[in-house]
C-alpha cells in the first residue's frame, strides 16, 4: 500500500515488543477481550438476522395498487390472449348451438374452479417465504419435513420448522413419517418439483411462439394472400425484439405493458357485451354447469378429446403462482378478481354469441378477429399484436423466477442474475437464460408455424404443471398447514379429477406436437437432477465437518504454530505480508479449505491473515456502516474473520477491496466504529498493545497484500465400472464437465491479477 494510504495512528506510545503475532494475545488487556466478545456476539446476532429472518415483502396502499398494475402487464398477457385461439383449437367445423354453449360452460367453470378458486385463493397461499412455483412448494415441504439433503458446508442452513408430533393428527403424522423415511418418496418428490419447473420453462419457450403467431395470423383476415413464411418471419422479428428488451427489468416492462393488457382486456369485455346484446345473449346459459356435463355426455369420445383445445382457455395460470415472488399474493388477487377474470368470461361469452349467429360458418376459425365490432378491426389487430408480445412476458418472467429458486437450492449451476428493482427484491433478469429462451422460441416458431400444432404442445405443459401443483399443495396442507386429511382429500379429488380429465385428453395429442414439450421438459429435468446428484456427491467428498482452527494448528510452549500430527506435525513459519483467504462457507468456527491447503502445502502463513467471506442478502443495499463484521480467530495469532454483508445492488468486489478491508480492520483493532468525513479513521489515543497491532498490520500491508482463492478440482472415483457403476461414472463426469464450464461464483472478482494466488486441491467423488 502506498504511504498516503497507510492508516497511521496519531498517538504512539513506547512499549515492549508485542508486534510479533505470537506475543499479542499474551498482552491483550481485559477491555480488549471484552471488545472481542462483543464483536462475536454482534456477528452471531447479525447472522441470525440474515439467515433466519423472513424475506417476504408485504405491501399496502398505493404501493400495492402499483404492484397490482404491474402484475397486470406481466402475468395476464398469457391467459388474457387465449381468446385469440381457444375456439379455433377446439372445433374443426361449425359447432351447433348446444356444443358451443357446452364448450363455453366448460371454459367458464374451468377458469372459475382452476384459476380463481384453486390458484387465486389456495395455491397463492402456499408460498415459500414469498416465493411461488412448484419448486417453492418442494422447498416449503422441506421446511416442515426432513426430506432433503442439505449442504454441510453451509454455516447456516434453512431453519427447519418441523411441527411437534403432538401438534399433528394421526394421518398427518404418519404421512410425514412416510415421506421422511422412504428414500423412494423423497426421490419422487424431488423429481416432481423438478418436472414442474421444467414444464414451466418449456412453457416459456412455447408461450411467445403461440401468442405472437396467434396474433399475426389475424392479418390474414384482412389480407388472405399473406403467406405462411411471411407470418413466421414477422412473428420471429417480434420475438427477437421482445427478448431484446428484457434487460429493462420486470418493473419497467410490467408498468409499460400494463396499459396494453388493460386496454386489451377492456376491449375484449366491450366486444363481448356488444356481441351478446346484438347476436345471441342466450349463450349466457353456459353459466349453468349442466351444459358442460351435457356437452361431454352428448359428444362422448369427441367431447373428451376437445378438452385438449378448451384447456387453452387457462394457459398461463401457472404464471400466477410462478411470478408470486416478483409481485405478491394480494396484488395478484386484486388484478385477477378486479379485471382479468370478469373480462375473460364476457369475452368468451361474446365470441360464442357471434359464432352461434354466424351465417358464414367461418368465425370459429379465427374467433377474435371475426367477432370484433365493425370498424374496429385494425385497432383490434394492433392491440392484439401488442397484447401477444406482452403475453410472452408472463412466462419469461416465470422462467427467471424459477431458475433463481433451483440455483439457490443447488439444482442448477450458477449463472449471472441481475436484480432489476431496488424496491421489489425478487424481480430479476438472467442474460444467459434470456438468450437461450429466445433461440428456442424462434426455432419453435419456425418449425411449428401454426397455432394448432403449437397448441397441442402448449396444452400438455400447462395441465401437467397444474396437476403437480394440486398434488404438492395437498401435501403442504397436510404437513405444513395441518389441515384435517378428510378436507384435503375432498378438495384433492375435485381438483385432481379436473386436472386428470384435461391431462388424459391432452396426452392423446403427443404425436401431433405435444412430444416436443415432453422432450424439452425431460432434458431440463435431467439437467436439474444430474446437477443436484453431482452436488450431493461433492458435498460428501468435501466432508460434513469443517476443520476448526484448533483441529488444524496447535501452539508450542514457545508460542510457535505447529500443524497437528494428522496434518504432518511440521512447524508453520511466517511469510511477510497480508493474506486475504476467500472463505465460501463463512462459518464462525471453521478454517477455510483454501487456508488449510495453503498451510499444509507451504508450511507457512502470512504475517496477517484475513478469512474473507461474502454474504449476499435479499435486499438492494446494505448501509456502509453495517456491511463489515470482523471477529478475531483466537486460536491463530494475527488472524481475523471478515464477513462482508452486501445487497444485490452493492458493488463490493472492486479493485480497492483490500484497502477497504484494511481500513475496517483498523477500526476493529482500535475499537472505533466511526470514521471521519474523508473516510479515514478518526484520531484516537492507543494503548501499547493496540499500537503494536496496528504497526504489525501496516508493515504487512507495505510488504505485500495477496488474495488467495481455492481451485477445487474434482475427479470421479475410478472404482469398478460394472453395472450401475458405469451409469454413476457417466453422470458424475457430465456434472464435472458442466461445473468446469459454468460461471464461478467469484466471476465478478475485479482485483489485480498480480496479487491473486490460486491454491489447487483435488477431491475424489
Amino acid at each position: 500500500m502506498a504511504d498516503r494510504d497507510r492508516i497511521q495512528p496519531v498517538a504512539t506510545v513506547a512499549s515492549e515488543d508485542t508486534s510479533h503475532p505470537s506475543n499479542y494475545e499474551k498482552h491483550l488487556p481485559k477491555n480488549a477481550k471484552d471488545h472481542d466478545v462483543d464483536q462475536e456476539e454482534r456477528a452471531r446476532k447479525l447472522a441470525q438476522e440474515d439467515f433466519y429472518t423472513r424475506k417476504k415483502q408485504n405491501y399496502s396502499g398505493l404501493t400495492l395498487a402499483w404492484l397490482a398494475f404491474q402484475s397486470t402487464g406481466t402475468i395476464y398477457g398469457d391467459i388474457g390472449t387465449s381468446p385469440l385461439y381457444v375456439y379455433s383449437s377446439t372445433f374443426t367445423s361449425q359447432p351447433s348451438w348446444d356444443d358451443l354453449v357446452g364448450a363455453l360452460s366448460i371454459i367458464i367453470w374451468s377458469i372459475t374452479l382452476i384459476v380463481t378458486v384453486k390458484y387465486t385463493f389456495i395455491v397463492l397461499s402456499a408460498d415459500d417465504d414469498g416465493q411461488g412455483g412448484t419448486f417453492a412448494l418442494y422447498s416449503l415441504l422441506a421446511r416442515f419435513a426432513r426430506i432433503t439433503t442439505r449442504d454441510p458446508n453451509m454455516a447456516f442452513s434453512p431453519k427447519l420448522e418441523r411441527h411437534d408430533t403432538g401438534e399433528m393428527d394421526v394421518v398427518g403424522k404418519n404421512f410425514r413419517t412416510f415421506l421422511e423415511k422412504s428414500s423412494v418418496a423423497k426421490f419422487c418428490l424431488k423429481v416432481t418439483g423438478v418436472v414442474g419447473v421444467s414444464m414451466v420453462i418449456a412453457d416459456g419457450v412455447l408461450t411467445p411462439a403461440q401468442s405472437v403467431l396467434g396474433a399475426i395470423q389475424g392479418i390474414t383476415v384482412a389480407d388472405p394472400t399473406l403467406t405462411r413464411s411471411a407470418i413466421v418471419g414477422i412473428s420471429c422479428a417480434i420475438l427477437v425484439f421482445l427478448f431484446a428488451i428484457q434487460p429493462f427489468g420486470t418493473a419497467k416492462l410490467g408498468t409499460t405493458f400494463a396499459p396494453v393488457v388493460v386496454i386489451w382486456l377492456l376491449f375484449n369485455f366491450c366486444s363481448g357485451v356488444y356481441n351478446l346484446v346484438l347476436y345471441d345473449h342466450t349463450v349466457l346459459k353456459a353459466f349453468s354447469p349442466y351444459y358442460a356435463g351435457a356437452y361431454l355426455v352428448r359428444n362422448g369420445h369427441d367431447g373428451w378429446r376437445s378438452l385438449g383445445g378448451l384447456l387453452l382457455a387457462f394457459t398461463g395460470v401457472e404464471a400466477l403462482f410462478a411470478d408470486l415472488g416478483a409481485f405478491s399474493k394480494r396484488a395478484i388477487q386484486i388484478s385477477w378478481l378486479g379485471l382479468a377474470f370478469p373480462c375473460l368470461l364476457i369475452a368468451y361469452a361474446g365470441q360464442a354469441a357471434f359464432i352461434a349467429a354466424d351465417a358464414t360458418e367461418t368465425a370459429f376459425t379465427n374467433p377474435f378477429f371475426y367477432t370484433v365490432p365493425p370498424g374496429s378491426f385494425y385497432f383490434s389487430m394492433v392491440i392484439a399484436v401488442l397484447a401477444a408480445i406482452v403475453a410472452s412476458q408472463a412466462m419469461i418472467t416465470s422462467s427467471f423466477q424459477l431458475l433463481t429458486q433451483v440455483m439457490r437450492l443447488s439444482y442448477f449451476p450458477h449463472i449471472k442474475t441481475v436484480h432489476t428493482s431496488a424496491k421489489f427484491h425478487e424481480q430479476v433478469y438472467m442474460p444467459f437464460a434470456n438468450w437461450l429462451l429466445m433461440i428456442g422460441t424462434v426455432v419453435v416458431t419456425a418449425v411449428y408455424n401454426n397455432t394448432t400444432s403449437l397448441g397441442n404442445a402448449y396444452g400438455v405443459c400447462v395441465i401437467v404443471v397444474t396437476f403437480i401443483t394440486t398434488c404438492m399443495v395437498s401435501m403442504v396442507a397436510i404437513v405444513s398447514w395441518r389441515i384435517p386429511s378428510y378436507i384435503v382429500l375432498f378438495l384433492f379429488l375435485i381438483f385432481g379429477a379436473l386436472d386428470g380429465a384435461y391431462i388424459s385428453s391432452s396426452l392423446v395429442k403427443v404425436p401431433d406436437g405435444a412430444w416436443f414439450t415432453i422432450l424439452l421438459a425431460f432434458i431440463l429435468s435431467t439437467i436439474f437432477v444430474l446437477w443436484r446428484f453431482g452436488k450431493e456427491a461433492q458435498w460428501s467428498a468435501e466432508g460434513s465437518n469443517p476443520i476448526s482452527p484448533s483441529a488444524l494448528l496447535t501452539r508450542t510452549a514457545s508460542s510457535e504454530l505447529v500443524l497437528k500430527p494428522e496434518f504432518g506435525g511440521q512447524k508453520v513459519s511466517n511469510a511477510s505480508g497480508l493474506g486475504i483467504f476467500f472463505d465460501k462457507v463463512g462459518g464462525p468456527d471453521h478454517v477455510p479449505m483454501v487456508f488449510t491447503q495453503f498451510v499444509r502445502k507451504f508450511k507457512t502463513r502470512p504475517t496477517i491473515v484475513l478469512f474473507f467471506h461474502l454474504r449476499p442478502l435479499s435486499k438492494p443495499t446494505v448501509a456502509p456502516e453495517e456491511r463489515y463484521i470482523i471477529t478475531r480467530v483466537r486460536e491463530i495469532p494475527s488472524c481475523y474473520r471478515v464477513t462482508l454483508r452486501h445487497g444485490y445492488m452493492d458493488d463490493v468486489l472492486t479493485p480497492n477491496l483490500g484497502q477497504q478491508l484494511v481500513e475496517h480492520l483498523v477500526l476493529y483493532i482500535t475499537r472505533d466504529h466511526s470514521v471521519s468525513s474523508d473516510g479515514s479513521a478518526k484520531s484516537v489515543e492507543h494503548t501499547p498493545e493496540i499500537q503494536a497491532e496496528l504497526d504489525a498490520l501496516n508493515q504487512a500491508v507495505d510488504e505485500q497484500m495477496v488474495y488467495i482463492i481455492g481451485k477445487e478440482v474434482m475427479k470421479v472415483n475410478k472404482g469398478r465400472k460394472m453395472g450401475a457403476g458405469w451409469f454413476r461414472w457417466l453422470v458424475l463426469e457430465t456434472f464435472l464437465w458442466i461445473r468446469e464450464n459454468s460461471r464461478a461464483k467469484l466471476a465478478n472478482l475485479d482485483i489485480d491479477a498480480d496479487r491473486l494466488v490460486e491454491v489447487g486441491f483435488v477431491k475424489v467423488i
